[in-house]
Order: structure tokens, then sequence, then C-alpha cells
């Protein structure tokens, strides 16, 4: 379906103002950025990249920053994410393993092993306590508590992992042949729901509303889904198109489709960003239907973005992202993480239609 009958409207209405650049952050990772994670507790920005390593950067009031910390994979780091305190960040890697790294002692350890790389972390806070869950390629999800070696279960999934979000009760996987399992984590091992994609093609990520009652799906072929759990809610499932462009200025034909690389809700308003390999962003009201803002297009693929804790600051990662396999990986590609400060009128929900 055509998701924004005002799209034109409000984007005329927003176009970028040229007075406050987005900042760019210093020593970035040497190689492609493969996820970005804001602190639950401070504007602390850990950031997982191809060169085996993950760094932490503070982020100062006005938007500068400076690298604290970084400790190593074996192999590329596929994913990051923090605990609730934000005293430790855990990590996922091509090296099979998850490794935690303690903020306060500046030490890192392994907590987490897979057959097969790990694709996804996500910290679950249980009314039991804290909780990692990594998904990976070997086609199993597993729980672990970080005080025992081994993990409290493993499920088996349909195929491997690709994708992984949690809005507790609500915990969404994304794996290879469009399947997604849908978890309520009262009982964490047993899948509440399972269904295949709304999407045709390959999902590249899930994410979950903060309202945990439903999740985004982003595709390889330039769409989003939006997908209540709840049947009842099922009248309120809707997709629509996004990361496309005209072959030429003459034919308006959105014949060059792009990947929907990563979907990052704003935690205060629910509003969310998509972001492509065509190097846009966009900000979405998804009650309203409409578009709330446009970035001006980046010098590369949008690999990862995140919100930070309240919303007001929105870090996004400009590198390759492998879209167009070797021959796109051009010398002098850009590598690079952006702040943006977000503006009320850019993640705000829009007034109901009357």
């Amino acid at each position: 379906m055509s998701f924004f009958s005002g799209a034109s409207t409000s984007t005329a209405v927003s176009a970028p103002a040229a007075t406050e650049k987005d900042i760019e952050v210093a020593d970035p990772p040497t190689d492609s950025i493969s996820s970005l994670a804001f602190s639950p507790q401070a504007d602390y920005l850990a950031v997982g990249s191809w060169d085996n390593n993950v760094r932490i950067y503070e982020v100062g009031a006005s938007g500068q920053t400076q690298g604290k910390a970084m400790y190593g994979h074996q192999g590329p780091v596929l994913s990051v994410c923090w605990n609730k305190e934000g005293n430790k960040i855990l990590s996922g890697g091509a090296d099979n393993a998850g490794r935690l790294f303690d903020v306060t002692t500046g030490q890192s350890q392994q907590v987490a092993q897979h057959d097969a790389p790990i694709k996804s972390v996500r910290w679950i806070e249980t009314p039991q306590g804290g909780i990692l869950a990594t998904g990976s390629w070997d086609k199993t999800l597993k729980y672990w508590d970080l005080r025992t070696p081994n993990p409290i279960s493993t499920v088996q999934l349909p195929e491997r992992c690709y994708t992984m979000d949690v809005q507790y009760p609500l915990l969404v996987v994304g794996t290879a042949e469009r399947h997604i399992q849908i978890f309520n984590l009262t009982n964490p091992t047993t899948a509440f729901k399972s269904m295949v994609s709304p999407l045709k093609w390959q999902t590249r990520v899930v994410s979950c509303f903060p309202s945990a009652n439903g999740f985004a799906v982003g595709s390889v072929e330039g769409r989003v889904a939006i997908q209540y759990v709840e049947d009842k809610d099922a009248s309120n499932n809707f997709s629509f198109k996004c990361h496309r462009r005209d072959q030429s200025p003459t034919q308006k034909d959105q014949s060059l489709v792009y990947a929907v690389n990563d979907i990052a809700f704003h935690p205060v308003h629910g509003t969310f960003s998509t972001c492509g390999s065509d190097g846009t962003i966009n900000f979405w009201d998804k009650d309203a239907r409409t578009r709330l803002k446009t970035f001006e297009p980046a010098p590369g693929p949008v690999p990862a973005t995140a919100f930070n804790r309240t919303g007001a600051i929105f870090a996004y990662a400009v590198s390759y992202d492998w879209s167009k396999g070797h021959s796109g990986m051009t010398p002098g590609h850009p590598n690079k993480i952006m702040l943006h400060a977000c503006k009320d009128d850019e993640v705000k929900r829009k007034p109901p239609k009357r």
C-alpha cells in the first residue's frame, strides 16, 4: 500500500536547515562499522567494527567526542549492547564468541560461545535479573547468566539468526529464509509465535516497538513492515517502500532498490528511523503513517544507527556494507560515525488526523 499520503507536503516543510551540521566522531574504527549502541545511563557510545574491535566513546554536551576504551575479538565484531546499569558492554563476533567488557575495571572476558559467528547480542532485564541473549549463524538462540559458564538454555531456530531485538517481555528473531520467531520472555525457550516475514525478500533487521506490542521489519528490497504481535491488532499491520531511487531524473520509476540496514525507535516518542545502503536516513511516525524527516544523503551506505537514552542524540555510521560486493569497496571509501542533534519536530509524533 502507499504509506505516505502526505509525504510530499511534510518533507517540503522540514527542509534541512543549513545551520547545524552533524558532528563527526573523532578516531573512528579502521574498517566498516557493524553496530552502534548508547549506554542506558550516560552518553557513552559503543561501536563494533569489522576491524575486530569494540570502541567506547564519551559524547560531551556539545557533541564533542573522546575515545575512552577499546577491546578486541578474534574476528569482526557484528553486534554490541550494554547492560541496564551501563557498566558492562556485551559484544558478539565472527570468532563465535560473546565477550563482556567491564567499564569500571577495563577488563574484557569471554562469556558466550557458539559454533558459528554470533550475529546479534541483546541484554534482557528480567524481574529475576539480567540475562544475555545471543543469536548465531549456528541456528541457535542462547540465554546466558553471566555468573555461570554454560548457557541457561539453548533454543533451536529454523535458520541462521540475522537480526534480533528485545523490549521486555518481547523478543523477536529474524532468520535466513524470512522466518520470524516471536518470544514472550516469561516463557523464553518456546516461540510464542512463528511466522514468515510479511516482506517478500531477505530480512535485514527487526526492531521492537518501545510499547513491546509489535515490531518493524526491514528487508533488502527497500521496504519496511509494521507488524503487531496480537491478532486483534492485525488491522494496524502495513508495509511501505523506502530507500529507493529513480533510474534517472526523467524516469520516476523508483527502480533502484536498496537494503534497509537498520531501524531504531525513539525512546520517548516511539517514532523511528530507517537507514539504507543508498546512504539516506528517514524519520517516520508509524501511527500517522507519515515521514517526519529526510537527511541529506551520506557519502556512502549507512549500516547502523542508534538513539541515546533521552532521544536527543541520533548516531549513524557511514561505511561500506558490501551491498555491491567486492567491486564496491573503492579506495578512500568513507568510514565514520556522525552525531545528529534531534529537534522536536523531527521526532515528535504528528497529531492524529481529524
